[in-house]
């Protein structure tokens, strides 16, 4: 297959069901859009229900709206119901939305809400629907992640909340960082079962309205520069595709733009950073994100 993926790429998703979580707007939005328009049934979970069935509106196919607040954990355990209740049977949950460089706040359990909705509430309704993908062949649990996983990023056991201090840019960088790592531990407890897999990808530096809560400093650059440095969100939901939907794609992957620094371009299969890897940081977060969220997984 050519290095140059594109959406013609995507192969026929007639019959296939796929949830995509913040998908009214920017990447979660391109990343429905092209699933439905290969034949899939897609599902938009979403905060804002009534911006959820203007995008719906605007995407040819089958296409519902969930309502979805990752911030809350009532409301991701009500969305799970509900999905539970429509689709008997899931093939791509897409965990794609995502929060950056907030000022600091708390979601409605405590928790900060980058590390609680970029993480926790994708762990939690991954756990929360994971059986309704489990005997699926096929299926795919795709989460995505972002180069700033590599910028200032740890996992904070000591301060998991930034109750001490708060940066907004380290607190980004440790919510990324903890996509990938539950990307690959759930892959490990996946491998058991056979039928899904845990895949991970990045959009690169995409223009879209994730960056609006950036430092000016990081802000302005991207805007005088954005011609160069970024891409739309089309290719941006790229990889997220490819790792979705892609037949060479393999549980534990990583899939991220071609080009330098994997800022922008084709979708293929890139490197996560060192510490992405720790199996003993991956293990002690997936216990921790059990005991805060209260979900378990059926794997």
């Amino acid at each position: 297959m050519s290095e140059k993926w594109d959406e013609r790429n995507i192969p026929d998703q007639h019959g296939r069901v796929a949830i995509v979580t913040g998908a009214n707007t920017g990447l979660g939005f391109e990343t429905a859009r092209m699933l439905a328009e290969r034949g899939a049934r897609v599902v938009l979970a979403v905060r804002d229900v009534e911006k959820g069935k203007q995008a719906a509106a605007r995407i040819h196919g089958d296409v519902g709206v969930q309502a979805l607040d990752l911030a809350s954990l009532d409301s991701i355990r009500a969305a799970a119901a509900d999905l539970r209740a429509l689709h008997p049977r899931i093939d791509l949950l897409i965990n794609n939305a995502g929060v950056m460089y907030p000022p600091k706040r708390t979601t409605a359990d405590g928790f900060e809400l980058q590390f609680g909705t970029n993480h926790l509430g994708h762990f939690a309704l991954t756990g929360l629907l994971l059986d309704r993908l489990l005997d699926v062949p096929g299926s795919r649990v795709v989460t995505v992640s972002s180069v700033g996983h590599r910028i200032r990023a740890a996992i904070h056991f000591d301060d998991l909340q930034w109750e001490r201090s708060y940066s907004r840019v380290g607190a980004y960088g440790q919510s990324k960082l903890a996509n990938l790592m539950f990307t690959y531990e759930l892959q490990r407890r996946l491998a058991r079962h056979g039928a899904t897999v845990a895949v991970a990808a990045h959009p690169g530096v995409s223009n879209t309205e994730l960056l609006r809560n950036s430092p000016a400093a990081f802000r302005l650059p991207i805007t005088w520069l954005a011609p160069l440095i970024t891409q739309n969100a089309t290719m941006g939901a790229l990889p997220t595709l490819r790792a979705a939907t892609g037949p060479d794609v393999r549980g534990g992957q990583y899939y991220g733009p071609s080009g330098f620094q994997e800022v922008r371009g084709h979708p293929t299969l890139v490197r996560s950073s060192r510490d992405s890897h720790d199996r003993a940081v991956q293990q002690r977060l997936w216990t921790v994100s059990e005991e805060l969220t209260g979900v378990t997984f059926p794997v």
